[in-house]
């Protein structure tokens, strides 16, 4: 997937400033690591992760960091002198939040699913359109409309892509959020909520990705087939200094890492993502 994102880019930096990275030197050099620090706790991977995502999605993420003081509210009260009564609401005030917090991932992976499936089509039919009037062999040739068409056509596709990766990083991020949150809640309480809330949160909609990935795979054989990158010296792919383009590799990176086998694994986790 790394190579398409290379490659979506590349079709993308036709003006403005731009550079030679070669995939595998990029990865050796550590600067997507740099981006996200090597490894580092979940909550500070967060934190990063929502800096680096479009502003309208920033406040669609776990509250990890509120759900962390519930915990600890929770698991304190019993060695403190009648608050029996506190220590209830606040669990119920956990759980509450909790449910608003997964109702607010399907919310948003839902309505966001349904704009990609949408712009999909209409992405297809305007290239369909395009070749049929303005190219080789449809009904009013002329490159100058089919190459000014294609142009917007490229960079519209470039940006849709990205933010499918990063509609995929949301749901990994924010289910591997919820366990480790469920976690630590079992463990400072003694509660048994892990095992429960995770069963019920594999049948919800924003952890149902294969549509997503489908539309990625389809993005990518579109752009494979209408816009093929020509190779450029020394193996580099030229890539536009765009802001999509660092959010969504950073997306891919943070996927990777999430997805790694580690010593923690547990049937909670995601099985590692092995990136080409």
């Amino acid at each position: 997937m790394l190579s398409h994102i290379l490659n979506l880019f590349a079709l993308n930096s036709c003006s403005g400033p731009s550079f030679l990275i070669n995939p595998c030197l990029y990865f050796a050099a550590g600067v997507i690591d740099q981006w996200f620090g090597g490894a580092m706790k979940f909550g500070k991977r967060l934190k990063h992760q929502v800096r680096e995502t479009p502003p309208g999605w920033q406040d669609k993420y776990l509250s990890y960091k509120d759900l962390k003081k519930l915990i600890r509210l929770i698991s304190l009260a019993p060695s403190m002198v009648n608050v029996s009564a506190d220590s209830g609401r606040s669990e119920a005030r956990f759980i509450f939040v909790l449910d608003n917090e997964i109702e607010k991932f399907n919310l948003f992976f839902m309505e966001q699913e349904e704009e990609f499936i949408i712009r999909d089509s209409e992405l297809k039919e305007r290239i369909q359109t395009v070749n049929n009037t303005w190219g080789p062999a449809g009904t009013s040739p002329s490159e100058p409309d089919y190459v000014e068409e294609m142009g917007r056509i490229r960079r519209e596709i470039v940006d849709f892509h990205g933010e499918m990766v990063l509609l995929e990083n949301y749901s990994i991020i924010n289910y591997t959020g919820l366990a480790k949150i469920l976690k630590k809640y079992d463990k400072r309480t003694g509660g048994l909520l892990r095992r429960h809330v995770i069963q019920n949160v594999l049948e919800q909609p924003f952890f149902m990705t294969d549509l997503i990935s489908r539309l990625v795979r389809e993005c990518e054989l579109t752009i494979d087939a209408v816009f093929p990158v020509a190779p450029v010296p020394d193996g580099g792919i030229p890539v536009g200094d765009d802001g999509v383009f660092r959010n969504t590799v950073a997306a891919l990176s943070n996927m990777r890492e999430i997805r790694r086998r580690s010593s923690t694994h547990s049937q909670f986790s995601l099985p590692p993502l092995d990136l080409p």
